[in-house]
């Protein structure tokens, strides 16, 4: 799995390509954490090239998520998920948490 993070002016982008399992999550959660530990709390995940997503991701993506929207800080989007990793979020019951995007530059614009 591989992770980049781009800082923007309003947010954080962080790119995931690769597998996230119960191996690879710890490294997609210290990215999470470097960015909320630093006061911010706008986060676009594009999972454009995400293959699979264990529950060990969906654990990272859902306690980000509660650290940023605690106190109206921000909130953590979703750009370029594959049908697969939407259908898994959709079992968990996640997706009414998470608003998506068809791409990137709408995602950063709508934080």
């Amino acid at each position: 799995m591989e992770v980049s993070t781009t800082q923007y002016k309003h947010c954080d982008m962080i790119k995931v390509s690769g597998r996230v399992d119960s191996a690879t999550a710890p490294k997609l959660a210290e990215a999470m954490d470097a960015i909320t530990n630093d006061g911010r709390f706008k986060i676009v995940l594009d999972m454009s090239e995400v293959e699979y997503m264990s529950s060990a991701g969906l654990r990272v993506l859902i306690n980000t998520h509660k650290i940023c929207k605690r106190y109206n800080r921000g909130e953590v989007v979703l750009a370029l998920v594959p049908q697969r990793i939407y259908d898994a979020l959709e079992l968990a019951g996640f997706v009414p948490l998470f608003k998506f995007y068809d791409n990137v530059i709408d995602a950063v614009g709508s934080i």
